[in-house]
């Protein structure tokens, strides 16, 4: 076991209050703040949801305008994935992956708290567009030309592209120290192939945040030139094709779709064999199944755009690719019954949720694999079932997998076990709920209902569909309500979960719940794949989790606080203010950042020794 008796003496010079968490660079400090600010922007993102699903509950309604609508739309689409989802995923990344490769913190941490306060100063500009004129409209993909000054003349899309810049640096500033943090401070002994699956996919979507957003990024920035400079990157009337956006988004699109699942299947791939007590099966192939999503997640991003006329050769060329990236997705999930095969199963609330992942994964995985075909798809796209297939993605899939993290990391945080009776109400509400909702979407949409219409005339025959769909999304939020009740209630007065609730297999479950500041008293020494769960069975020399590496108290020495990442991300925020509204602003807010990144490169690295 990890000694904890090592005295570590208190820092005075730490700030206190608030201070403290504007200023700290901890990376669990950072998690928290990550996972507290995702899920508010995901109950906004809901709640624009239910707002949609309540003027599409009966033909004919007029509880929004049609202009609201398609703002409604754009809003709920590019919070939940670039606002809630991502960085529902990247606390999870900062909170646990220095604990399971059992380091004392991540490689940059000024360069993490840099990337949370820029994640919210692009959350804090695009949700202000709200209040300031009107949000964007064109969808979260944001085809051309729509987007361009004669379809849009209002700022709305103006927010849009330069806060998805911001989010831009706020991700790639991430991604960045988790590949470093990843490959540089494993604990001795620790090889590739000893690492948690959860580990592995955090450093495969870091390296396809790195590769995909410069994409997305190119894109945005001749879209500002065209709506800011006059310029003619997506303008038809002057010979450019809107076809380019289109290939220039998607090819970050469909990347993006693996950055949103792939921390997922880590995330399942932590909890079932936790509760199935049995190791993960088949480890290497999961872990190369992966690294085969992320390779092939570049080669099939124009099966989004099998209508606009590429020709059947590239139709044929994709619709292969599509088919071929279901293999390696259809491994892991065969790994993860695998490993449940025989299993002693505990049905705690996480392994339920993580269950409800695999069952609701695989109906998303299959109607995908149905939009493969150029031929099927002609007549889904731009229908509700492609919504449909979305959602079970990205709820069934995403959502579904961070609700277990909750459940299954909640103790580590807190040192507080959620309510295991409540756990499983919220479960079932939720599986019902998300059922109820998007499943009658797929009759819809084969039916012919469009995507983003605000309304529809009783003749279509759509009616019984919709008013299930919205009666299943408010049963989603009250899903929601439930759960945000149980993780209040736990943290106040839920029952003390000590070290290692779960039985775990990894390296965080050895050393105190909530962690100390440090981590680990001592580095650990790794020389099996579940580390943890080995020292417990056999208490002998294969499983030195902690063995020590000989260090001692003088030299634990953790980095001193900052408030200069947040500075810079002040500054940026205030750049893009003003781009949109007057250069001068614009001007002060980048001076502003330019002075901070100065500044901050002065600041020692770690606290100097006391002598």
């Amino acid at each position: 076991m990890i000694s904890l008796t090592i005295p570590i003496p208190k820092r005075p010079t730490h700030p206190t209050g608030i201070w403290n968490w504007l200023t700290t660079i901890d990376h669990k400090r950072i998690g928290i703040l990550y996972g507290v600010t995702a899920f508010i922007l995901f109950l906004t993102g809901g709640i624009e949801a239910l707002y949609m699903r309540a003027q599409l509950a009966t033909p004919e309604a007029e509880i929004v305008s049609p202009e609201v609508f398609n703002q409604l739309f754009t809003m709920h689409g590019t919070t939940m994935i670039f606002l809630a989802i991502m960085p529902m995923g990247t606390a999870f990344f900062n909170y646990i992956i220095p604990l399971q490769i059992g380091a004392r913190d991540v490689a940059f941490p000024r360069l993490n708290a840099f990337s949370y306060w820029t994640f919210l100063a692009g959350a804090i500009m695009l949700k202000s567009s709200w209040f300031l004129g009107g949000a964007p409209n064109a969808g979260w993909f944001g085809y051309a030309p729509i987007t361009g000054v004669p379809y849009n003349p209002g700022h709305g899309i103006d927010f849009w592209i330069l806060s998805l810049q911001i989010l831009g640096i706020a991700s790639l500033a991430a991604a960045f120290n988790f590949v470093v943090t990843i490959i540089n401070m494993r604990a001795p002994g620790m090889s590739l192939m000893r690492m948690p699956l959860f580990t592995w996919m955090t450093f495969v979507t870091s390296l396809l945040l790195i590769l995909a957003f410069p994409v997305i990024t190119v894109a945005l920035i001749e879209l500002m030139f065209d709506r800011f400079y006059g310029a003619n990157f997506f303008v038809p009337a002057a010979g450019a094709s809107p076809l380019l956006w289109q290939h220039l988004f998607w090819i970050f699109g469909h990347p993006e779709v693996y950055i949103l699942i792939l921390p997922a299947m880590g995330i399942i791939s932590e909890i079932i064999p936790t509760f199935s007590k049995k190791p993960l099966f088949g480890y290497p192939v999961v872990v190369l199944s992966g690294v085969v999503i992320a390779f092939m997640g570049w080669m099939v991003w124009s099966h989004h755009m099998f209508t606009v006329g590429l020709g059947p050769v590239a139709n044929s060329v994709f619709a292969l690719t599509t088919m071929a990236i279901a293999v390696p997705t259809g491994v892991k999930i065969f790994s993860w019954m695998g490993t449940m095969w025989r299993g002693s199963i505990h049905f705690s609330t996480a392994m339920l949720f993580s269950v409800g992942f695999v069952a609701l994964f695989i109906i998303g995985g299959l109607s995908g694999v149905m939009h493969s075909s150029a031929a099927s798809d002609a007549q889904q796209q731009d229908t509700y079932f492609i919504v449909a297939h979305l959602h079970y993605v990205l709820f069934g899939g995403s959502i579904m997998a961070l609700l277990a993290a909750v459940y299954y990391w909640f103790p580590k945080i807190t040192g507080r076990l959620m309510s295991e009776s409540i756990g499983k109400i919220n479960f079932w509400l939720t599986f019902i709920a998300m059922n109820l909702t998007f499943f009658p979407m797929h009759f819809t949409g084969l039916d012919g209902m469009p995507r983003r219409i605000y309304t529809y005339g009783t003749e279509m025959g759509w009616d019984l569909w919709n008013a299930v769909a919205s009666m299943g999304a408010f049963l989603l939020a009250a899903s929601i309500l439930v759960f945000m009740h149980n993780v209040v209630r736990s943290y106040r007065k839920g029952e003390i979960s000590g070290s290692d609730p779960w039985d775990g297999r990894t390296l965080e479950w050895s050393i105190s719940s909530p962690p100390p500041e440090y981590n680990f008293a001592e580095i650990p020494v790794v020389e099996t794949r579940d580390p943890f769960w080995a020292q417990k069975r056999d208490s002998v020399a294969t499983a030195r989790v902690g063995g020590g590496s000989g260090e001692g108290e003088h030299d634990i020495h953790m980095p001193q606080p900052s408030y200069w990442p947040l500075v810079v991300s002040i500054g940026l925020l205030i750049g893009g203010y003003g781009l949109i509204y007057n250069v001068a602003v614009a001007v002060v807010g980048g001076a502003i950042a330019l002075i901070a990144v100065y500044a901050w490169s002065f600041e020692p690295v770690n606290e100097p020794e006391e002598h």
